[in-house]
């Protein structure tokens, strides 16, 4: 069931992807913004509460949707779960800005492209060399596969296996979003927040993506340069600020052959507080030094194409034959 769950949701959303600034991701904005205003009230006990319910709320409400579904009818069960990885899981909700650069690339229109990635990501692209700007699309497309397919993919997979359906999709991503979405406030002009939030929200995703950011790069190892991937990760892992994002793109680094690292891109930071969508931390791609490999060219866009495709198709054929072994037994 886990395996047509996953493999339907990922065809509807190549068939249907949902379009930007969807009425689904307002509706997310608006319930961690009415959780953080109504349950907030600035002392540093409230931040656990705070991420208690605006991450772990809608996770138990998918579970017991299931579980409600499951009673009825598998078929039912299994549609849910299809719907909610749909609304969870997928390539097409950040692959149009990858895509829409590399294109401008190829029509060599750099300064489209610097737009593109500055609109991505919200940060200053306009001074970025081309090897410079190569690398934070590669860095920041290894990083957004990871968030929207893989580490969504290992927590559906877990907490379905206890018949929890799809509260570990919801549990990733809304983690995901919340430590996000509140480390972006806090250094929004004019709207001050719970430090004490940002610092947990951080914290929690980390301890939540600690075995899928080792899962991801252990697959792009499998389908690229294993031992260079492998020797990236020993050697270069550590130059990035945060531990899960490092291992990602030295395995990466080195099952491409390309180097990545270096310093991060200067932020914007006007105020976003009613507009808050795509970016991120600008430090997310931050290394003190870089990694061996080729400077980045334009051919290690579509290597990185490769890569994510086939670490999607190295584990939907695990999951496929756990599920065919679980049937047979």
């Amino acid at each position: 069931m886990n395996f047509f769950a996953v493999l339907f949701a990922l065809l509807c959303e190549q068939l249907k992807p949902l379009p930007h600034g969807n009425k689904v991701h307002l509706a997310v904005i608006a319930w961690v913004r009415w959780t953080g205003r109504n349950f907030d009230a600035g002392k540093a006990h409230h931040a656990n509460v705070v991420w208690a319910i605006t991450v772990l709320g809608p996770a138990l409400l998918a579970a017991l949707i299931h579980i409600a579904l499951s009673h009825f009818s598998l078929i039912l069960a299994l549609g849910f779960n299809v719907l909610v990885l749909y609304l969870t899981l997928g390539f097409r909700q950040f692959s149009h800005y990858f895509t829409d650069i590399r294109d401008a690339l190829e029509r060599a229109d750099e300064m489209e492209a610097r737009r593109l990635l500055a609109e991505w990501r919200h940060l200053d692209a306009s001074e970025l060399p081309r090897t410079e700007l190569l690398r934070h699309v590669i860095e920041h497309s290894l990083l957004a596969a990871h968030r929207h397919v893989f580490g969504v993919f290992f927590w559906f997979i877990l907490l379905s296996t206890l018949a929890l359906g799809p509260a570990g999709a919801v549990l990733y991503r809304m983690a995901e979003f919340a430590s996000r979405y509140w480390a972006f406030k806090s250094r929004t002009i004019d709207a001050p927040t719970n430090e004490r939030l940002m610092l947990v929200s951080r914290q929690v995703f980390g301890w939540v993506d600690y075995l899928p950011a080792r899962l991801t790069a252990t697959g792009f190892a499998i389908v690229g340069n294993f031992e260079e991937a492998v020797n990236s990760w020993r050697r270069d892992a550590a130059l990035w600020l945060h531990p899960n994002e490092g291992i990602i793109l030295a395995s990466a680094a080195g099952a491409l052959g390309v180097q990545l690292g270096g310093a991060a891109a200067p932020g914007i930071t006007p105020d976003r507080s009613k507009t808050f969508g795509a970016g991120g931390d600008v430090d997310a791609t931050g290394a003190a030094g870089s990694t061996g490999g080729q400077l980045p060219q334009l051919g290690h866009l579509q290597s990185v194409v490769g890569l994510i495709w086939r670490s999607v198709v190295l584990w939907m054929l695990l999951l496929a034959l756990l599920t065919l072994a679980n049937l047979v037994g």
